[in-house]
């Protein structure tokens, strides 16, 4: 059995975690911080563990007509399929993982190429987009000029990342609670056995000059809501809103503001957020007319110019490093395809034996 390390414990090595002991690996988990409950975790100190924070949802984000398929637009799109189907798989077998089934709501006031030239048949045959169907005029909030709605799922980050983290611990995964600055520690580090492999899921990419942070602030809320709306407007910030199952409200949204540092919510920010998405989905109301808040957050997603670095590296005699970090906000959407990836490069280092890895789904 080779022994293989994962770097990171947010929802990128997680999968990647799970998705490598399938394949019949030893794995342990080196991470600063691990899952906990809402009550406990620490929107301070945790403030740069980036899944506790995540709006954890699926929205299709279409390739441009005529992307190579080799395109960063199409590889993130493969990867967000895939991911739809095992948390649809997951959903099915495990309630308890949190996830929710539901319709998603994308609406544009300003559509570009991507929405103006789909299809019904090309939304669903091509890009996989199950359950589709365009909103007429009439249903379209005031403003937007296209809509569509589609099968999706979002999830609760905290249910969720805890329990893939209890499956990872029945499988016989390991973790090791530590800070790490630079992955060339970890080889050197005499509480690890020798191993074979380090993957690199720290988000943060350890000096890449490439990587940056996108800062959001969002609004939790008690007000259910059924479906999860994304507005793109012709100006300003994004609306959308993220259901969450096992009593955990909904997420209103929400900002992506680049090389921001600010740890501190704005409550001027809040009420536009809420005013915003209120406008566009009323019925997120209910019979008292108003949103009952429960909290504010503040979350820095790692970002990666030219989209998340996903490779194999080997340095210093044959040491392999696969990284696996930089989804800014797609973290939870690209989660498994990601993970699969990893598995594809691990196996190619290996060698023939590991070969078949990744042609059979996790069952986790």
């Amino acid at each position: 059995m080779t022994n293989i390390v994962v770097i990171g414990a947010g929802v990128t090595g997680l999968s990647c975690a799970l998705r490598i002991q399938e394949a019949g690996h030893s794995v342990t988990i080196v991470a600063k911080d691990f899952p906990s409950g809402f009550e406990t975790i620490d929107a301070a100190t945790q403030i740069n563990f980036t899944s506790p924070w995540g709006g954890a949802h699926n929205r299709f984000i279409l390739p441009p007509p005529g992307a190579a398929s080799d395109s960063q637009e199409a590889r993130e799109h493969s990867m967000a399929l895939l991911t739809w189907e095992e948390m649809h798989a997951l959903h099915n077998r495990h309630l308890e993982a949190g996830i929710t089934l539901m319709k998603a709501y994308d609406y544009f006031e300003a559509p570009e190429i991507a929405q103006t030239s789909l299809t019904e048949d090309r939304a669903q045959n091509e890009f996989g987009m199950k359950g589709f169907r365009f909103h007429s005029k009439e249903e379209l909030p005031k403003g937007v000029q296209l809509g569509y709605e589609y099968d999706t799922w979002s999830l609760n980050p905290m249910v969720y990342c805890a329990f893939l983290l209890r499956r990872f611990a029945y499988r016989g995964g390991k973790i090791l609670k530590r800070e790490i600055r630079d992955p060339l520690e970890v080889f050197e580090m005499k509480d690890l056995a020798p191993f074979d492999a380090l993957i690199n899921a720290s988000g943060i990419g350890f000096g890449d000059p490439d990587i940056f942070i996108t800062t959001g602030q969002t609004c939790l809320v008690s007000n259910p809501c059924p479906v999860t709306i994304t507005r793109l407007n012709a100006q300003g910030m994004p609306t959308f809103n993220v259901p969450r199952n096992f009593e955990g409200g909904t997420i209103i949204g929400g900002t992506k503001i680049p090389n921001d540092w600010n740890p501190n919510p704005s409550l001027e920010l809040r009420e536009k957020l809420l005013s915003n998405f209120a406008a566009t989905y009323p019925d997120i109301l209910g019979p008292d007319g108003k949103f009952t808040v429960i909290r504010d957050i503040v979350g820095r997603r790692p970002t990666r110019k030219g989209g998340p670095r996903i490779e194999k590296e080997v340095v210093r005699g044959n040491r392999c490093i696969i990284h696996a970090y930089g989804l800014g906000g797609r973290g939870y959407e690209l989660s498994w395809g990601v993970a699969d990836k990893v598995g594809k490069l691990l196996a190619s280092h290996l060698g023939p034996a590991n070969a078949t890895f990744g042609q059979r789904q996790a069952k986790i």
